[in-house]
């Protein structure tokens, strides 16, 4: 028959496992029911029994003593391991060395941004409900009140309370651990890769006289730790305690800044953004008013005959090409309608894109100012457009400055990425 303590055994089990997810990793506080109040434990072999509480305690007899466990080995000790056996060099990037252990921080930086946290969590449920859990967590408790004979109730229930949330923390720490080994493989490669191409950045950097102070990396530690709201010394050590290091984010932070300045130099002489991809960007993300631009449009109609066949279609398309190849300018269109017959001007004015039907509006929005566009096919005949000038909407002044922000952006990112690609290609890299 078990016990009272041994039926209340997986209930904590259940607890540590669903505090994981809330960063407490203890059980809820043991039963009121598990010793009576005001009264004492002692342990027998079949369990807890309760009995009065003793007038004068029996001298304790000397106990022999226990020799000291060997300390258990610890995330930070193996990194200092590694911080020793690690300085092996193991590749080169033009005669600039990457260690070992360099490799070995950068994987567990990467781990910490991943997918691993949940991978743990899942580790972490399958370790706390396991049998050899729940009898380790039985034994806690029945050490704890085996140590602790005489004491009230209250006390000891603290003390396994205490030992309880310590044993929590080590199952969570085999759980992370666990799926970090798991996950390093894939990750000391990626770390290698991001390691070479930050010694080029800061080469090319160098090379160009760009130097980044520490100071300027250390503004953007702060204000990562200011809206944790955390001091910096905090910050660092949390990051730690999840298995990374801030010099390793240091590092990165250092090389996109000495990399950004390298491109804005190099480059920012190249960097033209187009209006019309602008607003064709813009007519993407509408804004809540609708549409971020009206164009002024004109625009020729050549019926079709009820009859149609291949050949008057064909002899419309033409008519439509000749006509485009006469086209000099918007004051030229309703001259141009007049030559063919049949055909109908209309000078639309304003307009949002938005009222114009598809294809013709993308074609619309990507037409330069006193463009006419390409004949569309429509149900009653051919249509021929003519954007004669465009407009901003006020309203959308700041979804314009967004857009052509994205766009710069992304001119510069197609820059960088084939720069560095070229300076990779021109490396010396030296596998050792």
């Amino acid at each position: 028959m078990q016990s009272q303590t041994q039926r209340q055994t997986p209930a904590r089990l259940a607890g540590l496992a669903s505090a994981f997810a809330a960063l407490c990793l203890y059980a809820a506080p043991a039963s009121a029911q598990l010793f009576p109040p005001g009264q004492s434990v002692t342990v027998t072999t079949t369990g807890p029994a309760v009995v009065p509480p003793p007038v004068a305690p029996a001298p304790a007899q000397a106990a022999k003593p226990k020799p000291k466990p060997k300390p258990k080995p610890t995330e930070t000790a193996s990194v200092a391991t590694a911080d020793k056996k690690g300085q092996s060099i193991l590749m080169l990037v033009n005669d600039e060395p990457i260690t070992a252990y360099e490799v070995e921080l950068r994987a567990r930086f990467m781990a910490i941004s991943s997918n691993v946290g949940q991978q743990a969590q899942e580790a972490f449920k399958r370790i706390a409900t396991s049998e050899a859990t729940s009898a380790k967590l039985n034994s806690i408790l029945e050490q704890t009140i085996r140590e602790n004979q005489g004491k009230a109730r209250e006390q000891i229930v603290a003390i396994f309370e205490a030992r309880k949330k310590a044993f929590a923390m080590d199952l969570q720490k085999q759980a992370m651990e666990g799926a970090r080994s798991a996950a390093y493989p894939k990750f000391r490669k990626d770390a290698q890769e991001e390691l070479i191409e930050e010694k080029l950045k800061l080469q090319e950097a160098r090379r160009l006289g760009i130097e980044i102070s520490d100071d300027d990396v250390n503004r953007i530690i702060k204000g990562i730790a200011e809206r944790n709201k955390v001091t910096e010394a905090q910050f660092a050590q949390n990051l730690k305690g999840m298995g990374g290091d801030i010099s390793v984010m240091k590092a990165r932070f250092r090389a996109q800044l000495a990399w950004r300045e390298v491109v804005r130099r190099k480059f920012s002489g190249q960097i033209s953004v187009n209006q019309r991809d602008v607003d064709r960007l813009m007519a993407k993300a509408k804004s809540t008013d609708g549409d971020a631009v009206e164009l002024q449009i004109q625009k020729i109609s050549l019926p079709l005959p009820a009859k149609l066949d291949q050949t008057a279609l064909a002899q419309r398309l033409a008519d439509a090409d000749a006509l485009r190849r006469r086209f000099a300018g918007c004051k030229t269109t309703s001259v141009l309608a007049q030559s063919l017959p049949g055909a109908k001007f209309e000078d639309l004015k304003f307009v949002k894109p938005s009222t114009v039907a598809e294809p013709a509006r993308s074609f619309l929005l990507s037409a330069k100012d006193g463009e006419m566009l390409p004949p569309q096919t429509a149900g009653s005949g051919i249509d021929i457009y003519v954007v004669c000038a465009r407009r901003d909407l006020k309203a959308d002044d700041k979804v314009r400055e967004e857009a052509q922000a994205e766009l710069t952006s992304k001119e510069f990112e197609t820059l960088a990425t084939r720069h560095l690609r070229d300076l990779r290609q021109d490396a010396l890299i030296e596998q050792r």
